[in-house]
Protein backbone atom coordinates (compact mmCIF):
# COMPACT_ATOMS: atom_id res chain seq x y z
CA UNK A 1 0.00 0.00 0.00
CA UNK A 2 1.51 3.10 -1.13
CA UNK A 3 2.05 5.23 2.17
CA UNK A 4 0.07 8.83 2.48
CA UNK A 5 2.75 11.22 3.23
CA UNK A 6 2.36 15.02 3.10
CA UNK A 7 5.33 16.62 1.96
CA UNK A 8 4.57 19.88 4.05
CA UNK A 9 5.78 17.62 7.37
CA UNK A 10 9.24 17.37 5.31
CA UNK A 11 9.91 21.20 5.95
CA UNK A 12 12.08 23.22 7.30
CA UNK A 13 13.61 26.88 6.98
CA UNK A 14 16.72 26.56 5.68
CA UNK A 15 18.26 30.39 5.22
CA UNK A 16 20.66 31.11 1.98
CA UNK A 17 23.84 31.57 4.07
CA UNK A 18 23.65 28.28 5.11
CA UNK A 19 23.79 26.49 1.68
CA UNK A 20 27.76 25.83 0.82
CA UNK A 21 28.09 27.31 -2.55
CA UNK A 22 31.78 26.28 -2.38
CA UNK A 23 34.05 23.24 -1.32
CA UNK A 24 35.98 24.32 1.50
CA UNK A 25 40.05 24.43 1.19
CA UNK A 26 40.22 20.48 1.90
CA UNK A 27 37.77 17.68 1.39
CA UNK A 28 38.43 16.72 5.48
CA UNK A 29 38.11 20.17 6.72
CA UNK A 30 34.16 19.60 6.89
CA UNK A 31 32.23 19.23 10.32
CA UNK A 32 30.93 15.57 11.38
CA UNK A 33 27.41 15.31 12.57
CA UNK A 34 27.19 11.95 15.02
CA UNK A 35 23.75 10.66 15.30
CA UNK A 36 23.94 7.21 17.11
CA UNK A 37 21.04 5.55 18.81
CA UNK A 38 19.72 9.09 20.06
CA UNK A 39 22.30 10.78 20.88
CA UNK A 40 23.66 13.72 19.12
CA UNK A 41 27.34 14.57 19.16
CA UNK A 42 29.59 17.23 16.65
CA UNK A 43 32.59 16.43 15.33
CA UNK A 44 35.24 16.60 12.27
CA UNK A 45 35.16 14.79 9.60
CA UNK A 46 38.29 13.59 9.49
CA UNK A 47 37.52 11.60 12.31
CA UNK A 48 35.19 9.35 10.75
CA UNK A 49 37.43 6.26 10.76
CA UNK A 50 36.52 6.00 14.79
CA UNK A 51 32.91 5.78 14.13
CA UNK A 52 33.37 2.38 11.61
CA UNK A 53 33.04 -0.19 13.50
CA UNK A 54 35.96 -2.75 12.88
CA UNK A 55 33.53 -5.83 12.40
CA UNK A 56 31.69 -4.04 9.21
CA UNK A 57 31.61 -3.88 5.63
CA UNK A 58 31.76 0.02 4.17
CA UNK A 59 29.99 0.45 0.62
CA UNK A 60 31.21 3.34 -1.86
CA UNK A 61 29.66 4.41 -5.04
CA UNK A 62 32.69 4.97 -7.58
CA UNK A 63 30.12 6.51 -10.60
CA UNK A 64 31.90 9.47 -12.19
CA UNK A 65 30.23 12.75 -13.07
CA UNK A 66 30.55 13.82 -16.42
CA UNK A 67 30.23 17.18 -18.00
CA UNK A 68 26.61 16.22 -19.34
CA UNK A 69 25.13 19.90 -19.62
CA UNK A 70 25.47 21.27 -23.30
CA UNK A 71 24.96 24.83 -24.72
CA UNK A 72 23.31 24.77 -28.17
CA UNK A 73 21.92 28.12 -30.65
CA UNK A 74 18.86 28.28 -33.11
CA UNK A 75 19.09 29.94 -36.01
CA UNK A 76 17.01 33.18 -34.37
CA UNK A 77 19.52 32.98 -31.97
CA UNK A 78 17.81 31.52 -29.01
CA UNK A 79 19.37 29.77 -26.52
CA UNK A 80 18.75 25.86 -25.94
CA UNK A 81 20.72 24.11 -23.29
CA UNK A 82 20.66 20.09 -23.29
CA UNK A 83 21.40 18.35 -19.84
CA UNK A 84 22.15 14.62 -20.64
CA UNK A 85 20.37 11.64 -18.73
CA UNK A 86 20.64 8.58 -19.82
CA UNK A 87 21.71 7.04 -23.47
CA UNK A 88 19.30 5.68 -25.93
CA UNK A 89 21.05 4.41 -28.41
CA UNK A 90 23.73 3.21 -27.88
CA UNK A 91 22.02 1.92 -24.65
CA UNK A 92 25.13 1.34 -22.59
CA UNK A 93 27.35 3.64 -20.88
CA UNK A 94 30.30 2.40 -22.15
CA UNK A 95 29.28 1.84 -25.71
CA UNK A 96 27.87 5.21 -25.82
CA UNK A 97 31.00 7.27 -24.60
CA UNK A 98 33.04 5.15 -27.58
CA UNK A 99 30.69 6.45 -30.44
CA UNK A 100 33.18 8.84 -32.72
CA UNK A 101 30.43 10.23 -35.06
CA UNK A 102 26.41 10.08 -33.79
CA UNK A 103 24.53 8.70 -30.61
CA UNK A 104 21.06 9.56 -28.90
CA UNK A 105 20.36 10.34 -25.25
CA UNK A 106 17.44 11.17 -23.32
CA UNK A 107 17.27 14.70 -21.62
CA UNK A 108 16.22 17.44 -20.03
CA UNK A 109 16.08 20.15 -22.12
CA UNK A 110 15.74 24.09 -21.31
CA UNK A 111 13.66 25.95 -23.12
CA UNK A 112 12.38 22.92 -25.15
CA UNK A 113 8.99 24.72 -26.16
CA UNK A 114 11.09 26.94 -28.11
CA UNK A 115 12.53 24.12 -30.11
CA UNK A 116 10.62 22.78 -33.48
CA UNK A 117 12.30 21.04 -35.71
CA UNK A 118 15.59 22.47 -36.60
CA UNK A 119 19.10 21.52 -35.86
CA UNK A 120 21.32 23.01 -32.96
CA UNK A 121 24.79 24.46 -32.90
CA UNK A 122 26.92 23.84 -30.25
CA UNK A 123 27.39 27.51 -28.33
CA UNK A 124 31.16 28.88 -29.12
CA UNK A 125 31.27 31.77 -27.87
CA UNK A 126 34.91 32.80 -27.47
CA UNK A 127 35.55 30.90 -30.98
CA UNK A 128 37.71 27.75 -29.49
CA UNK A 129 39.12 26.17 -32.48
CA UNK A 130 39.02 22.39 -30.73
CA UNK A 131 35.19 22.83 -30.00
CA UNK A 132 34.90 24.51 -33.55
CA UNK A 133 36.88 21.60 -35.17
CA UNK A 134 34.07 18.97 -33.89
CA UNK A 135 30.88 20.93 -35.12
CA UNK A 136 29.23 19.15 -32.36
CA UNK A 137 25.04 19.46 -33.42
CA UNK A 138 21.92 18.46 -31.97
CA UNK A 139 18.33 17.20 -32.97
CA UNK A 140 15.10 16.31 -31.30
CA UNK A 141 14.19 13.06 -32.09
CA UNK A 142 11.27 13.08 -29.70
CA UNK A 143 9.46 14.50 -26.54
CA UNK A 144 8.23 12.39 -23.60
CA UNK A 145 6.96 14.62 -21.09
CA UNK A 146 9.78 16.34 -19.22
CA UNK A 147 12.16 14.53 -20.86
CA UNK A 148 13.31 14.36 -24.86
CA UNK A 149 15.48 12.02 -26.64
CA UNK A 150 18.29 13.79 -28.57
CA UNK A 151 20.43 12.86 -31.27
CA UNK A 152 23.88 14.42 -31.48
CA UNK A 153 26.41 14.41 -34.19
CA UNK A 154 30.31 15.54 -34.49
CA UNK A 155 33.21 15.00 -36.70
CA UNK A 156 36.84 13.97 -36.50
CA UNK A 157 36.19 10.76 -34.93
CA UNK A 158 36.72 11.83 -31.22
CA UNK A 159 34.47 9.25 -28.70
CA UNK A 160 31.82 10.99 -27.20
CA UNK A 161 33.49 11.35 -23.77
CA UNK A 162 36.14 13.81 -24.93
CA UNK A 163 33.30 15.71 -26.90
CA UNK A 164 31.62 16.18 -23.34
CA UNK A 165 34.77 17.16 -22.15
CA UNK A 166 35.67 19.94 -24.35
CA UNK A 167 31.95 20.79 -25.22
CA UNK A 168 30.28 20.13 -21.62
CA UNK A 169 30.39 21.70 -18.35
CA UNK A 170 29.78 19.81 -14.70
CA UNK A 171 25.95 20.00 -13.52
CA UNK A 172 26.49 21.37 -10.44
CA UNK A 173 23.11 21.65 -8.47
CA UNK A 174 20.68 24.66 -9.41
CA UNK A 175 20.55 25.28 -5.68
CA UNK A 176 24.35 26.95 -6.02
CA UNK A 177 22.61 29.32 -7.47
CA UNK A 178 26.10 29.63 -10.09
CA UNK A 179 27.58 28.85 -13.08
CA UNK A 180 30.49 25.64 -12.56
CA UNK A 181 33.34 27.01 -12.22
CA UNK A 182 37.06 24.92 -12.61
CA UNK A 183 37.15 23.84 -9.21
CA UNK A 184 33.84 21.96 -9.48
CA UNK A 185 36.05 20.27 -12.31
CA UNK A 186 37.94 18.65 -9.86
CA UNK A 187 35.87 18.74 -6.57
CA UNK A 188 32.48 18.06 -7.73
CA UNK A 189 33.68 14.53 -7.70
CA UNK A 190 34.75 11.77 -5.40
CA UNK A 191 38.39 10.28 -4.84
CA UNK A 192 37.33 7.18 -5.97
CA UNK A 193 35.34 7.75 -9.07
CA UNK A 194 35.69 5.44 -11.55
CA UNK A 195 32.86 4.45 -13.70
CA UNK A 196 31.37 7.60 -16.27
CA UNK A 197 27.44 8.19 -16.02
CA UNK A 198 25.91 10.39 -13.03
CA UNK A 199 25.22 13.84 -13.60
CA UNK A 200 24.93 14.61 -9.91
CA UNK A 201 28.33 13.49 -7.41
CA UNK A 202 26.95 11.04 -4.83
CA UNK A 203 28.22 13.99 -2.57
CA UNK A 204 28.94 12.23 0.87
CA UNK A 205 31.78 10.82 -0.77
CA UNK A 206 32.92 14.26 -1.48
CA UNK A 207 34.68 14.61 2.26
CA UNK A 208 37.16 11.74 2.23
CA UNK A 209 40.62 11.78 1.62
CA UNK A 210 43.05 9.42 1.08
CA UNK A 211 44.03 10.06 4.79
CA UNK A 212 40.49 8.87 5.61
CA UNK A 213 40.35 5.95 3.13
CA UNK A 214 43.84 4.43 4.42
CA UNK A 215 43.13 4.89 8.02
CA UNK A 216 39.39 2.78 7.54
CA UNK A 217 40.86 0.23 5.64
CA UNK A 218 43.69 0.25 8.30
CA UNK A 219 40.84 -1.01 10.86
CA UNK A 220 40.33 -4.20 8.18
CA UNK A 221 37.02 -2.39 7.12
CA UNK A 222 35.88 -4.35 4.14
CA UNK A 223 36.18 -1.50 1.64
CA UNK A 224 33.49 -2.66 -1.54
CA UNK A 225 32.27 -0.37 -4.02
CA UNK A 226 28.81 -0.39 -6.17
CA UNK A 227 28.17 1.99 -9.07
CA UNK A 228 24.92 3.39 -9.15
CA UNK A 229 24.75 6.19 -11.80
CA UNK A 230 23.05 9.31 -10.51
CA UNK A 231 20.30 11.05 -12.38
CA UNK A 232 18.86 14.35 -12.46
CA UNK A 233 16.13 13.13 -10.94
CA UNK A 234 17.75 14.04 -7.58
CA UNK A 235 17.61 17.86 -8.54
CA UNK A 236 13.79 17.31 -9.28
CA UNK A 237 11.55 18.91 -6.78
CA UNK A 238 8.30 17.04 -5.17
CA UNK A 239 5.82 18.97 -6.62
CA UNK A 240 2.77 16.82 -5.43
CA UNK A 241 0.92 17.47 -2.42
CA UNK A 242 1.44 13.67 -1.29
CA UNK A 243 4.57 11.90 -2.01
CA UNK A 244 2.49 9.32 -4.15
CA UNK A 245 2.71 11.71 -6.57
CA UNK A 246 5.98 11.98 -7.09
CA UNK A 247 7.39 10.15 -9.92
CA UNK A 248 10.87 8.71 -9.39
CA UNK A 249 13.58 8.05 -12.46
CA UNK A 250 15.30 4.61 -13.02
CA UNK A 251 18.54 4.93 -12.48
CA UNK A 252 21.17 1.71 -13.45
CA UNK A 253 23.58 0.07 -10.75
CA UNK A 254 26.04 -2.23 -11.18
CA UNK A 255 26.85 -4.89 -7.82
CA UNK A 256 30.03 -7.66 -8.14
CA UNK A 257 28.69 -10.64 -7.61
CA UNK A 258 32.06 -11.58 -5.04
CA UNK A 259 30.59 -8.29 -3.08
CA UNK A 260 26.82 -9.80 -2.97
CA UNK A 261 28.42 -13.43 -1.69
CA UNK A 262 30.16 -10.92 0.88
CA UNK A 263 26.71 -9.51 2.24
CA UNK A 264 25.86 -12.77 3.12
CA UNK A 265 28.13 -12.37 6.65
CA UNK A 266 25.49 -11.07 8.82
CA UNK A 267 27.88 -10.36 11.25
CA UNK A 268 29.25 -7.76 10.07
CA UNK A 269 27.41 -3.98 9.99
CA UNK A 270 27.15 -2.48 6.68
CA UNK A 271 28.19 1.42 6.66
CA UNK A 272 27.13 2.91 3.45
CA UNK A 273 28.61 6.12 1.81
CA UNK A 274 25.93 8.27 0.40
CA UNK A 275 22.12 7.64 -0.37
CA UNK A 276 22.72 6.50 -3.62
CA UNK A 277 24.74 3.63 -2.04
CA UNK A 278 21.21 2.64 0.38
CA UNK A 279 19.43 2.71 -2.23
CA UNK A 280 21.70 0.47 -4.56
CA UNK A 281 22.08 -2.21 -1.64
CA UNK A 282 18.25 -2.39 -0.70
CA UNK A 283 17.01 -2.61 -4.10
CA UNK A 284 19.09 -5.78 -3.95
CA UNK A 285 16.69 -8.03 -1.45
CA UNK A 286 13.55 -7.05 -4.36
CA UNK A 287 15.88 -7.91 -7.37
CA UNK A 288 16.61 -11.45 -5.40
CA UNK A 289 12.67 -11.54 -4.88
CA UNK A 290 12.00 -11.17 -8.62
CA UNK A 291 14.82 -13.94 -9.23
CA UNK A 292 12.55 -16.24 -6.52
CA UNK A 293 9.40 -15.70 -7.92
CA UNK A 294 10.62 -15.07 -11.70
CA UNK A 295 13.87 -16.29 -11.92
CA UNK A 296 15.45 -13.27 -13.17
CA UNK A 297 16.19 -10.00 -11.47
CA UNK A 298 13.87 -7.16 -12.62
CA UNK A 299 13.97 -3.33 -12.21
CA UNK A 300 12.70 -2.32 -8.69
CA UNK A 301 9.69 -0.35 -8.88
CA UNK A 302 9.18 3.11 -7.19
CA UNK A 303 6.71 1.29 -4.79
CA UNK A 304 7.58 -2.21 -4.78
CA UNK A 305 8.96 -2.36 -1.21
CA UNK A 306 4.92 -1.09 -0.04
CA UNK A 307 2.94 -3.14 -2.18
CA UNK A 308 2.91 -6.03 -0.06
CA UNK A 309 4.35 -8.15 3.03
CA UNK A 310 7.59 -10.48 1.75
CA UNK A 311 8.20 -13.28 3.86
CA UNK A 312 11.79 -14.05 2.14
CA UNK A 313 14.56 -13.66 4.20
CA UNK A 314 17.36 -11.17 3.25
CA UNK A 315 19.53 -14.59 2.85
CA UNK A 316 17.51 -16.40 0.82
CA UNK A 317 16.83 -13.14 -1.66
CA UNK A 318 20.72 -12.62 -2.02
CA UNK A 319 21.52 -16.41 -2.14
CA UNK A 320 18.73 -16.38 -5.24
CA UNK A 321 20.64 -13.54 -6.85
CA UNK A 322 23.92 -15.26 -6.69
CA UNK A 323 21.98 -18.65 -8.08
CA UNK A 324 20.99 -16.37 -11.03
CA UNK A 325 24.77 -15.02 -11.94
CA UNK A 326 25.93 -18.83 -11.39
CA UNK A 327 23.70 -19.91 -13.89
CA UNK A 328 24.62 -16.73 -16.65
CA UNK A 329 28.05 -17.40 -16.01
CA UNK A 330 28.07 -13.67 -15.03
CA UNK A 331 30.26 -11.74 -12.58
CA UNK A 332 28.15 -8.49 -12.61
CA UNK A 333 24.28 -7.68 -11.58
CA UNK A 334 22.98 -5.18 -14.13
CA UNK A 335 19.93 -3.91 -13.35
CA UNK A 336 17.87 -0.36 -12.23
CA UNK A 337 15.92 1.06 -9.53
CA UNK A 338 13.10 3.62 -9.11
CA UNK A 339 13.05 2.61 -5.95
CA UNK A 340 11.59 5.74 -3.08
CA UNK A 341 12.47 4.94 0.63
CA UNK A 342 9.89 6.93 2.70
CA UNK A 343 8.76 6.35 6.72
CA UNK A 344 7.22 2.92 7.04
CA UNK A 345 10.22 1.61 4.92
CA UNK A 346 11.81 -1.43 6.35
CA UNK A 347 16.12 -1.74 5.77
CA UNK A 348 17.26 -4.78 5.35
CA UNK A 349 21.07 -4.31 4.73
CA UNK A 350 22.20 -1.10 5.67
CA UNK A 351 23.21 -0.59 9.07
CA UNK A 352 24.58 2.73 9.12
CA UNK A 353 25.11 6.18 7.08
CA UNK A 354 27.25 8.47 5.79
CA UNK A 355 25.58 11.39 4.32
CA UNK A 356 25.36 15.31 3.52
CA UNK A 357 22.21 17.70 4.88
CA UNK A 358 19.40 17.53 2.03
CA UNK A 359 17.10 20.27 1.00
CA UNK A 360 13.53 20.34 2.79
CA UNK A 361 10.46 18.69 0.87
CA UNK A 362 13.06 16.64 -0.39
CA UNK A 363 12.90 12.41 -1.19
CA UNK A 364 16.48 12.49 0.09
CA UNK A 365 15.04 14.07 3.40
CA UNK A 366 12.04 11.52 3.77
CA UNK A 367 14.89 8.49 3.47
CA UNK A 368 16.68 10.33 6.48
CA UNK A 369 13.65 10.20 7.79
CA UNK A 370 13.09 6.52 7.64
CA UNK A 371 16.32 5.77 8.51
CA UNK A 372 16.59 7.28 11.77
CA UNK A 373 12.80 6.34 12.65
CA UNK A 374 11.50 9.60 12.27
CA UNK A 375 13.71 11.58 14.36
CA UNK A 376 15.53 13.62 11.41
CA UNK A 377 13.74 17.15 12.84
CA UNK A 378 16.36 16.94 15.65
CA UNK A 379 19.23 15.89 14.08
CA UNK A 380 18.38 18.81 11.63
CA UNK A 381 17.68 21.69 14.28
CA UNK A 382 21.03 19.96 16.03
CA UNK A 383 22.73 20.87 12.69
CA UNK A 384 21.14 25.08 12.28
CA UNK A 385 21.91 25.55 15.75
CA UNK A 386 25.44 24.81 15.63
CA UNK A 387 26.37 26.56 12.27
CA UNK A 388 26.49 23.43 10.16
CA UNK A 389 26.96 23.66 6.67
CA UNK A 390 24.20 22.28 4.25
CA UNK A 391 23.82 20.87 0.39
CA UNK A 392 26.39 19.25 -2.08
CA UNK A 393 29.56 21.00 -0.47
CA UNK A 394 28.64 21.18 2.65
CA UNK A 395 29.43 19.21 5.70
CA UNK A 396 28.41 15.85 6.38
CA UNK A 397 26.77 13.17 9.09
CA UNK A 398 27.11 9.64 10.16
CA UNK A 399 23.99 8.18 11.27
CA UNK A 400 22.94 4.85 13.29
CA UNK A 401 19.87 3.30 11.83
CA UNK A 402 16.24 2.99 13.82
CA UNK A 403 16.07 -0.08 12.83
CA UNK A 404 20.35 -1.65 12.53
CA UNK A 405 19.89 -5.17 12.36
CA UNK A 406 23.07 -5.92 14.73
Amino acid sequence: MIPEIKISDYDYELPDERIAKYPLERRDMSRLLRYDHGEITAHRFMDIPEFIPENSIMVFNDTKVVPARLNFQRETGAHIEIFCLEPVKPAEYNLIFSETSSCRWKCIVGNVKRWKSDILSHCNPENDPEVKALGLKAALVERDGETSVVEFTWEGGQPFSKVLEICGSVPIPPYLDRESEAIDSERYQTLYAKYRGSVAAPTAGLHFTQDELDAIAGKGVDMETICLHVGAGTFLPVKSELIAGHRMHREPFTVRKSFIRDLLDDRKKVVAVGTTSVRTLESLYYIGVSCLENGRPEDVGQWVPYEREYGYSTKEALEAILAYLDAENAEELKAGTRIIIVPGFRFRLTDMLVTNFHQPQSTLLLLISAFVGGDWRRIYDFALRNGFRFLSYGDSSILTGAGSRR
